[in-house]
């Protein structure tokens, strides 16, 4: 017991709990407000931590209650929401609220930066004026638009979230034009207004919007109708449908009321063609937040929505900690996508998930987009939780593509594109149309084998094997990393080796030769590794230069070209015969989405998709039903089954270096597990992939009916499992809400 208020205060640690500390000398506890961040004396270390709350008795004794050394922020960095939501998501996630908190936050902010600093802002010089007059720097386009920008912002100049949401590229320009002495730099103090702009300021910087749909109006209007209260919406609409304008409305209209919107997307790679979209039709400040930033770029992408000078933030899955004092609005464009949960480390969270939760805490709207919707989304639907805004047919003359179905059994291959595929191809290219070849395996080819003794090139760290990479002369696995020179004889017996099936450098090579005169690229992680490269692979194809584009998963996701025509899936087999009960779901999305690509302008579509199978059920309801028919018929088998989402799941995963360490720690912490009624313990089993970067993996299923009763059961159970003595000789985590059971 103490007297006087108390600190408890969350540190980046793996504990479940919170720290009491005294205010520090001559500072009231009352001054200091949830949400800023102290520094602390931890053990022989001074750390930075967050106050969550204030207290006014402590378990410590008060002769060993410490003092925090000082407050670092003079105002809250979190608001009471957003501070809210990560509370939530650590009891939710059953993960330490520090951890959580640490990862909501940009590297500096947890190591100690200022919340503000001098903003700098930039000015034209005498010289700058008189060479805007001249009309000089012709030869510099950009170097004259930024004069341009800045003529017309007068004496104040502009920040760099101006001139971020004028001219994208304006870094490498301006440091030209201070050269030149055409500009010149001031700083300035920013203060946090109280919200992001003031209603009714002119935001619109392209007026010439394309006409909606009867459909696209409802659903602008359903979704207006609720601004200011909370209300989740799910924009269903097929492939073209135009989901990305009713975005555009929509944040038009949150703007118009001086709020700020979050767009969350799956991946970096959709962030380009979006943000293009974004500034083409805004004049408003708009940031993007994704892992591809410097640490310095992320903390300014961070300070721009928290101050409100970005109105639109644009982001991936982190982006949902993004700090916006005057929230409107939430849009989810891929709901369904995989990569909005964390399924690495130890904080598994799902974006999608926490996102509703923090629209719910914010009192705004938040609309998931998808043309082929998680189930659960569609449940949620069913049980009155979303309401769905359906968007059923193409914007202007353009139709859904023609499906076919290409027996493999019946026809000849060449490097896995079949003669129909072929045929299709060179009929397309010669009508003016472009094709895509959509193949989710990158590389070469996913084994070498030995043509003798019948060895295949395994990875020395994973139960897998390595995948013939052939420009780089390397063997990789893209399991763990590990690379090894292509070998050209058998290390086993020295004969001759050979790659067998293929990958996106194969069907590359292949097409190249087949079709020498159509212009082709890739796109894979591996073809985009560098900054630059993925906007440089999309312009060649959107611009028409491109007309043969073979792809990963990476195609499927929200891009459009008005001149692709003709799609063929190489690989339609994968999934359909797959332990994990999510697999199905996940090859019937891919392949819409894929399919979604063609015939989106105003030549007709055909997709083509090459199997061994073509009577498996799955195949058949997605022809003869579409998604829709798909999707309900995998839910009644669901409710069958009583997987998610009619029950809820919790997957406690242990690895370790010895073979049979981590089962022995499952096994224990399943024997200190004493389930209620309604909660049922599955396993441990093996992964299935047992052997991952050098490590051994293992795991164990719970299982409930009632989401509330495994929580309650995970709340007591989870510090036994801390404290089994087998804990410290593994690595474990717990996936609430697994997308994957393997």
């Amino acid at each position: 017991m103490t007297e006087g208020a108390l600190l408890r205060v969350a540190i980046d640690a793996p504990l479940r709990r919170l720290f009491d500390y005294r205010p520090p000398p001559g500072v009231s506890a009352d001054a200091i407000a949830p949400g800023s961040r102290v520094r602390v004396p931890f053990g022989a270390r001074q750390l930075i931590g967050l106050l969550v709350e204030r207290g006014e008795e402590s378990s410590v004794p008060a002769s060993r209650l410490r003092s925090a050394n000082a407050v670092l922020d003079a105002e809250p960095l979190l608001d009471e929401t957003l501070l809210g939501l990560l509370r939530w998501a650590a009891a939710y996630y059953h993960y330490p609220i520090g951890e959580v908190i640490a990862a909501a936050l940009p590297k500096s902010l947890r190591a100690g930066a200022a919340l503000h600093e001098p903003e700098t802002r930039w000015r034209m010089t005498p010289e700058g004026v008189a060479a805007a007059a001249a009309a000089a720097l012709r030869r510099a386009p950009v170097q004259r638009q930024l004069l341009e920008r800045l003529a017309a912002a007068g004496a104040g100049g502009l920040g760099a979230a101006e001139l971020e949401a004028c001219v994208p590229s304006w870094r490498g320009p301006l440091r030209g034009l201070l050269r030149h002495g055409f500009i010149t730099a001031l700083e300035r103090h920013t203060t946090v207004p109280g919200s992001a702009g003031d209603a009714g300021d002119v935001l619109v910087r392209n007026a010439a919007f394309p006409p909606m749909t009867p459909e696209q109006e409802q659903a602008v209007a359903a979704v207006t109708a609720q601004f200011g209260r909370f209300g989740t919406f799910l924009l269903q609409g097929i492939t073209g449908s135009g989901k990305t304008e009713v975005y555009l409305r929509l944040v038009e209209g949150v703007l118009a009321r001086g709020r700020q919107a979050l767009v969350l997307v799956p991946e970096i790679g959709l962030t380009p063609q979006l943000v293009a979209r974004f500034r083409d039709r805004f004049a408003a400040p708009l940031t993007v937040l994704h892992s591809g930033l410097s640490d310095r770029e992320r903390l300014d992408a961070w300070r721009a929505g928290r101050a409100g000078v970005a109105r639109v933030l644009i982001g991936t899955r982190s982006a949902v900690f993004a700090a916006l004092p005057a929230l409107g609005l939430i849009v989810i464009d891929e709901e369904h996508d995989a990569s909005f949960k964390q399924q690495e480390g130890g904080f598994r969270y799902s974006a999608r998930d926490l996102a509703i939760v923090r629209a719910q805490a914010a009192a705004v709207p938040i609309v998931l987009g998808s043309a082929t919707p998680s189930l659960e989304s569609l449940q949620n639907v069913a049980s009155g939780r979303f309401m769905r805004l359906s968007l059923p047919r193409r914007t202007a003359q353009a139709q859904p593509p023609r499906v076919v179905l290409i027996d493999l059994r019946t026809e000849t291959t060449r490097h896995g594109l079949s003669g129909s595929a072929l045929e299709a191809i060179d009929r397309h290219l010669a009508q003016g149309g472009q094709v895509l070849v959509f193949i989710n395996r990158r590389g070469y080819a996913p084994t070498l084998v030995c043509t003798a003794c019948g060895w295949i090139a395994p990875c020395m760290h994973c139960d897998a094997r390595l995948i013939v990479h052939q420009a780089a002369r390397q063997l990789r696995c893209h399991h763990c990393g590990a690379e090894t020179p292509l070998p050209e004889h058998c290390t086993q017996c020295g004969y001759t080796v050979k790659p067998v099936g293929q990958g996106t450098e194969r069907l590359e090579e292949t097409l190249q030769r087949l079709f020498p005169a159509a212009p082709l690229v890739r796109l894979d992680r591996d073809a985009v590794r560098r900054q630059g490269d993925l906007e440089t692979v999309m312009a060649r194809v959107a611009s028409g230069e491109a007309r043969i584009l073979v792809g990963t998963q990476m195609v499927t996701k929200g891009h459009h070209f008005p001149d692709l025509t003709l799609v063929v899936v190489v690989n339609g087999d994968q999934g359909l015969f797959s332990t994990d009960f999510r697999a199905a779901e996940r090859l019937a999305q891919t392949i819409v989405q894929v399919g979604g690509r063609a015939g989106r302008g105003t030549r007709a579509g055909e997709v083509l998709i090459q199997t061994e199978y073509p009577e498996h059920p799955l195949l058949g309801s997605l022809l003869q039903g579409g998604y829709e028919g798909f999707a309900q018929a995998m839910l009644a088998e669901r409710a069958a089954a009583q997987w998610p989402p009619f029950s809820h799941l919790a997957l406690l995963r242990a690895s370790g270096t010895a073979p049979d360490a981590a089962l022995a720690f499952l096994h224990e912490v399943r024997h200190l597990a004493h389930p209620p009624p309604g909660v049922k313990l599955r396993g441990p089993a093996p992964a299935a992939m047992v052997r991952r970067a050098g490590r051994f993996r293992a795991q164990l299923l719970v299982e409930s009916d009632q989401r509330g009763a495994l929580h309650r059961f995970l709340d007591t159970w989870l510090p036994k499992v801390e404290a089994a003595p087998s804990a410290r000789r593994v690595r474990w985590a717990l996936d609430v809400d697994p997308l994957e059971l393997c």
